[in-house]
């Protein structure tokens, strides 16, 4: 006779006769979808619960060590304890993707319960086992601060906030997503049940690169429950890729792996034990052979080739005017070669897809940032018209970038047609850290010139980028690097080469600030050495030197009215030269939208429904909260409350592309689409005497495209993008060396949400404290090193005080109410900044990242 385990999960006894994580009970058995499995190794805290009145990781608790212990999860907390964490996350905008916000919950909860009025000094403590990588946890910290004050009585709920009294373009707006989130009652692809429901994984490559000699699956097939063991034979078209098809979807046999991400094969059960077990059944042969490690490797005569038309997968050359001639008649010149790492997103929820056959074709539930080009990738592989595949979001826990390629969405689209029921495929965490794309590597050599005054007269510089296995984008990001890495300044002489090079490494693609973290570290410290050869502070040089509108930008384009770099650097002016001797000062720019002559369009439809205005865009909400951008669009422009108004979320069947969720790009493109419908259906509207019910059934449609200049036009002033954004970023280190503040000044053209604003701010500021200090992606002969808990993401107890600044101009562009994006470059002008802070401190250049010799990552 089994064992049984006993044990009180919200007030009810539960007996199970299985011994096994408690994570999986609890969302398996008990269906408790709040609780989040981030890594199920106990290092990201999505999954925590409170055991016996203390906050745990369910994921590396048993059922047998559960046993005689009360459990609670969000669903059973009380009902006021329920409403004060929904108003206070709502309220102060600690909401972002919401994977990681139920487990920040119950660790609120659980310090509360001990301390009903916590400091925020004992509020990081406790969350500090818990990572958020959207906020920068200042928020959440707010957040629990303000729920404990609720449920003390010393505050009091306001429903007319999350209700949308004001919801207007500039009102600060609840989200629409909080409650959901919060309460765990928001579906994520892996919350998904389906009847009839399988699961599908990869099995993949053991080494880098080797040759495939045989894969034998006949154990597998021969096991009980196992349905289907997919190869490279099964696939209609092998290979997928976000711009390049150069991604095989599984390493047939006889072919050599890219890297250890790649997948041979794939085994379908009817659960997700079996087909753990089954997957060790399955034996692959392998010749392994030597890997292509490095740039430097790749560009070698005789490299092995990652792929047969060579290791060069991408260039670009940026040149206006003649940087030669200006660099050599400089009074001053400075050159240095800069090298940044790998970085990976740790975005907090692992990827995962539901598909299932559907109308004459299938249906994909996934997690990623472009339903339509997700759509396109499949249809490629299958060989199939796009319509008749239906790619819908669920919940989106997080991307960063990484979401932009197909990962598992077209293996469950595969299985899913091969046994013909629902099939669930999920990476494990350290499958997504092996599998999905990074920030490039970057190794690059920066010449900077200017006159005597500390003018700018010209850039000389040379990048090269680890684009890992696969292209994924690296002829955009690389792109981005090129045109940026001249900085938001005023010159016009610029020669700028840009490589990008195929290793053994992980696949390298878009990540927040695409390819501008890299080459604006390497400009903005090449400034400072400027700046001290002249006799001018970093803030002087740069204030001289800043675009402003009006003036010409490197690239030829003329700056636009909004143009605000010259507002952020007054902004912080005062508190930079109060600690010049032991702070930093960077500037950057970043587009909106796409630009570069692509047809960068914006598409929304509306229908009339049962007397509300029903919004359909299929652009997806990574957790930026563009959602509740566009409902705040929608109340200004028809003057109607947030009740009457739906967005009907990313649906390929249902809603028009308005493009991926990448460029900084969803509040001005498709924000402006919004507003164009939203003006047709206002007319009608009116017409009507406002009677939204005359208008019952009608659709209205709007497209919004707004044409750049391609890369290398011949106009005298050619026109890059739609837009940009602009910012100043201040670091100020404390007398060990530790980071004690960052003032972060942006333009981001009219601020749609103040509360969102301020919480993307303190995200990218935080991320991009990482990226200069604790984050490493440590690569063995291109094989990963790091588990999630060892990349080095910032915990809560480590966060500097951020301030968050935006300025707003009069006069602001014509579209989506003068808004503009603020998801990349709150990550850009950081690690410069911090880089600047230590020059000053002690006068040592670092030229690398993670920074050596910091209060960090001090000297052994």
């Amino acid at each position: 006779m089994s064992e049984s385990y006993s044990f009180t999960v919200n007030g009810v006894l539960r007996t199970t006769q299985e011994d096994k994580p408690l994570l999986r009970y609890l969302r398996e058995d008990l269906h408790l979808t709040s609780v989040k499995d981030g890594c199920s190794e106990g290092a990201c805290g999505t999954c925590t619960i409170v055991v016996d009145g203390k906050a745990v990781r369910s994921c590396i608790l048993t059922t047998k060590k559960a046993v005689g212990k009360t459990i609670l999860t969000v669903e059973g907390l009380s009902y006021d304890e329920q409403e004060a964490f929904v108003y206070a996350f709502g309220s102060v905008g600690a909401v972002q993707c919401g994977f990681c916000i139920p487990g920040m919950v119950m660790a609120g909860k659980a310090l509360i319960d001990l301390n009903p009025n916590p400091s925020e000094g004992e509020i990081k403590k406790a969350i500090r086992g818990n990572v958020c990588r959207c906020t920068g946890y200042k928020k959440i910290i707010e957040g629990i601060s303000l729920a404990a004050a609720i449920l003390r009585g010393d505050e009091k709920i306001d429903p007319a906030l999350e209700g949308g009294d004001r919801y207007q373009v500039g009102d600060r707006a609840f989200r629409t997503d909080v409650r959901e989130k919060v309460l765990g009652t928001g579906e994520y692809c892996d919350d998904v049940e389906m009847e009839g429901m399988v699961h599908g994984s990869a099995i993949r490559s053991q080494y880098p690169r080797a040759r495939i000699l045989n894969i034998d699956a006949s154990e597998a097939l021969a096991m009980p429950g196992v349905l289907a063991v997919l190869t490279a034979d099964d696939v209609p078209h092998n290979k997928v890729g976000h711009l390049q098809q150069d991604w095989d979807v599984f390493i047939a046999k006889g072919a050599i792996t890219r890297c250890v991400g790649d997948a041979i094969c794939m085994v379908v059960a009817e659960n997700e034990d079996i087909l753990r077990d089954a997957k060790k059944l399955v034996k692959i042969d392998y010749e392994p052979l030597e890997p292509v490690r490095t740039i430097q490797e790749a560009m070698a005569e005789n490299a092995p080739l990652v792929h047969s038309k060579g290791n060069l997968c991408q260039q670009r050359h940026v040149t206006r005017g003649d940087a030669k001639t200006a660099l050599a008649n400089s009074k001053y010149v400075v050159t240095q070669r800069y090298q940044t790492p790998f970085t990976e997103h740790a975005f907090l929820e692992p990827e995962c897809a539901v598909a299932f056959p559907y109308k004459d074709g299938v249906k994909v539930y996934t997690s990623d940032q472009g339903v339509y080009d997700t759509r396109k990738e499949i249809s490629i592989m299958l060989g199939w018209e796009p319509e008749r595949i239906v790619v819908e979001n669920k919940l989106v826990g997080g991307g960063f970038g990484g979401k932009e390629d197909v990962s598992v969405q077209h293996l469950a689209v595969l299985a899913a047609l091969k046994v013909n029921r629902p099939v669930k495929v999920k990476l494990t965490r350290q499958e997504s850290i092996n599998f999905h794309p990074k920030r490039h590597y970057m190794e690059g050599t920066f010449t900077l010139g200017c006159d005597e005054n500390g003018i700018f007269t010209g850039l000389d510089c040379e990048i090269y980028f680890d684009t890992g296995a696969y292209a994924s984008l690296c002829g955009p990001v690389l792109e981005r690097a090129c045109t940026h890495s001249v900085g938001p300044y005023c010159y016009q002489n610029t020669d700028i080469r840009g490589f990008g090079y195929y290793t053994n490494n992980p696949p390298a693609g878009a990540f927040r600030g695409f390819g501008v973290c890299q080459s604006e570290f390497a400009l903005e410290s090449n400034i400072n050495l400027l700046a001290e050869k002249v006799g001018i502070s970093p803030w002087e040089i740069r204030y001289r030197n800043a675009i402003e509108p009006g003036k010409v930008l490197p690239n030829g384009q003329i700056a636009d009215c909004s143009t605000a770099l010259k507002e952020t650097l007054l902004a912080v002016k005062d508190v930079y030269e109060a600690n010049m001797d032991h702070a930093g000062i960077a500037c950057a720019m970043k587009n909106s939208g796409v630009g570069v002559g692509l047809p960068d369009k914006g598409r929304a439809k509306v229908i009339i429904r049962d007397g509300k205005v029903e919004l359909y865009s299929a652009a997806s909400d990574i957790g930026q909260g563009c959602f509740t951008v566009f409902v705040q669009v929608m109340a200004q422009t028809l003057g109607l409350p947030k009740e009457k108004l739906k967005c009907m979320g990313a649906n390929s069947e249902l809603a028009p592309d308005s493009g991926t969720t990448s460029g900084s790009r969803q509040t001005l493109i498709t924000g402006e689409a919004v507003r164009m419908v939203c003006e047709d259906v206002k007319k009608d509207l009116d017409a009507a005497g406002g009677d939204l019910t005359q208008l019952e059934g009608k659709e209205y449609f709007a497209e919004f495209f707004d044409p750049t200049d391609k890369l290398g036009a011949d106009v005298p002033n050619p026109k890059s993008h739609i837009a940009y954004g602009f910012a100043t970023h201040v670091v100020i280190l404390d007398d060990e060396g530790k980071v004690k503040e960052v003032w972060a000044a942006h333009d981001s053209g009219k601020v749609v949400n103040p509360i969102s604003i301020q919480g993307q701010i303190e995200g990218g500021v935080l991320m991009g404290l990482g990226y200069a200090l604790t984050e490493k992606f440590t690569l063995k002969d291109c094989v990963p090193q790091v588990k999630f808990g060892t990349l080095g993401l910032m915990r809560a107890d480590q966060i500097p005080d951020i301030h968050a600044i935006y300025v707003e101009k009069e006069e602001l562009l014509p579209f989506a109410y003068g808004a503009k994006g603020i998801g990349e470059i709150a990550t850009i002008p950081t690690a410069p900044a911090v880089q600047g802070a230590y020059y000053a401190r002690d006068h040592i250049l670092r030229t690398s990242l993670p920074m050596e010799d910091t209060f960090y990552n001090k000297k052994k």
